[in-house]
């Protein structure tokens, strides 16, 4: 059995510092398509309480916007359905613009207004502050999009963070994933790498990959780094460009993916490059000649699911930006997903009885999820397909289900 985690604990296998009692203020709202709701109706038992948390606002919104649209679009389909055994959900929305210290007064909050569950973080710093503070309350969390290990295990203690899922999987789980496409599916014995130092997401995706593409029997022929802020790539790439790989894997996002593959291609390092999820949203940035024999793994394929995407546009005026939107829709069925057990079973929502309800649930159900079919392992990670993509033109269209 793998051990629980205390918050102290978990703080600081995470390293990190979560404020408590910040007077901050988080921008939010709360929600519902009851015919009553408010504390009237909260406190008659009517309403059920679900916190929806992401950067609305900030450098990232871009991901938290669309997790949390996504995240709403499923909690209001639950309540136009006749909600939960007759209750509605009412939702609670912060904005926690990026931050960490300004996520855990997010939560903080939402727990004073009595949530039953929690719908977030999204980016990986916030949300391993947000998972520690809300070891104090056993909230069940579900973050769409995190995708650190240390989120809902820390791999030196061997231990859980029990009340945390997620429904996007992990940055070891995506390097191990492209390095076994590239070796066994593509053919290719020699890889270069190039990521950013410093970032855990494209330090944990480079890293992996490099271990079990070697693992395999393949050849990593140079490693090329650059620091947060750079714009000129051309030195780390003339040298991969000697190195002579047959491939390159760059597990960076699709901004800086865009200008490492026209700087690739002015210096004539004409290869296929690998990528992340990061690369979701990298239309536009890149070319199709840039993107030849170029692939990457993600969450979710753009046409996999109709009544998503239609549902979406109808709701916001607009198609799904990326692949955070589906991951956002699908952490809500999850936690819905739970609070219907711990319904059935007549606890008393957002007390201690029922919030184990939903995290018991949760750990041993599956959800029917838009990104796949999926059950959690013993990580608390989901266990499901990945989508490889690859480039039609400039547009990533779906390859394969590995």
């Amino acid at each position: 059995m793998k051990k629980m985690i205390s918050r102290r604990n978990f703080l600081a296998a995470a390293g990190v510092v979560a404020a408590a009692g910040v007077l901050t203020a988080c921008g939010g709202s709360s929600s519902s398509t009851a015919a009553s709701t408010g504390a009237d109706a909260a406190a008659s038992g009517d309403t059920i309480k679900v916190g929806v948390l992401g950067p609305m606002t900030g450098d990232v919104s871009v991901y938290g916007q669309a997790v949390v649209n996504g995240a709403t679009l499923y909690l209001k389909q639950v309540n136009e359905k006749g909600g939960i055994n007759g209750k509605q959900l009412e939702i609670i929305a912060m904005d926690e613009q990026g931050d960490a210290t300004q996520a855990v007064t997010c939560f903080t909050k939402m727990c004073d207004q009595g949530i039953t569950a929690l719908v977030g973080d999204v980016t990986t710093t916030p949300t391993l502050a947000v998972a520690a503070e809300s070891a104090d309350y056993n909230m069940p969390m579900v973050t769409a999009s995190a995708t650190a290990e240390a989120v809902t295990y820390d791999a030196e203690t061997d231990t859980v963070n029990e009340n945390v899922f997620r429904a996007t999987f992990t940055d070891p789980f995506q390097g191990i994933k492209m390095a076994d496409y590239a070796y066994q599916r593509l053919g290719y014995t020699k890889a270069a790498v190039i990521f950013q130092k410093g970032a855990d997401y494209n330090e944990g995706l480079a890293e992996n990959f490099v271990n079990e593409f070697e693992s395999l029997g393949g050849t990593i022929v140079d490693q090329e780094t650059y620091s947060e802020g750079d714009v000129d790539y051309k030195t780390q790439l003339t040298t991969i460009l000697g190195k002579a790989p047959e491939v390159v894997f760059c597990p960076n996002y699709y901004q800086e993916v865009g200008q490492i593959l026209a700087q690739a291609e002015s210096i004539g390092l004409a290869v296929p490059f690998l990528g992340g999820d990061g690369w979701d949203g990298l239309e536009g940035y890149a070319t199709a000649d840039q993107l030849k024999d170029a692939y990457f793994c993600a969450n979710y394929a753009k046409g996999s699911n109709s009544d998503f995407e239609d549902a979406y546009k109808a709701e916001y005026g607009e198609e799904y930006p990326n692949g955070f939107a589906p991951l956002g829709y699908d952490a809500a069925m999850t936690v819905v997903y739970g609070i219907q057990a711990a319904e059935d079973a007549g606890l008393t929502a957002g007390d201690d009885d029922y919030k184990q309800a939903v995290i018991d649930a949760i750990a041993g159900g599956t959800i029917d999820g838009i990104t796949g079919t999926f059950t959690f392992d013993e990580h608390h990670n989901p266990v499901k397909q990945t989508a490889i993509l690859c480039f039609d033109g400039a547009a990533p269209v779906l390859k394969e289900m590995f």
